[in-house]
């Protein structure tokens, strides 16, 4: 029962680490490279305010993204991969 916990504890650690942005053995984290945010929102044939509404952004966050002004990170650049790809699957699994 204390190797459990041990684990458990050393688990717990490692993810706060994590949290953190500190690199920790172990975790991989993939992240895609760079994305065009107006050809993918053009490719849904979306206004900026419908591509936001549709899909959970702001439309703030959609400009920025589109005007170089902010990049999109972490799990918004991951789903709007997704909507790149696959947007009839994102929106199903939304609805």
């Amino acid at each position: 029962m204390i190797k459990a916990g041990e684990k458990i504890l050393e688990g717990a650690r490692q993810a706060l680490a994590f949290a953190r942005g500190e690199a920790v053995e172990g975790f991989v984290v993939h992240e895609p490279p760079s994305v065009d945010v107006r050809a993918i929102r053009r490719k849904t044939g979306l206004s900026q305010a419908k591509f936001a509404a549709r899909f959970g952004f702001t439309v703030d966050a959609v400009r920025n993204w589109e005007q170089g002004r902010r990049k999109p990170e972490g799990p918004a650049r991951v789903l709007l991969k997704v909507i790149e790809r696959e947007p009839e699957a994102v929106l199903r699994a939304l609805s």
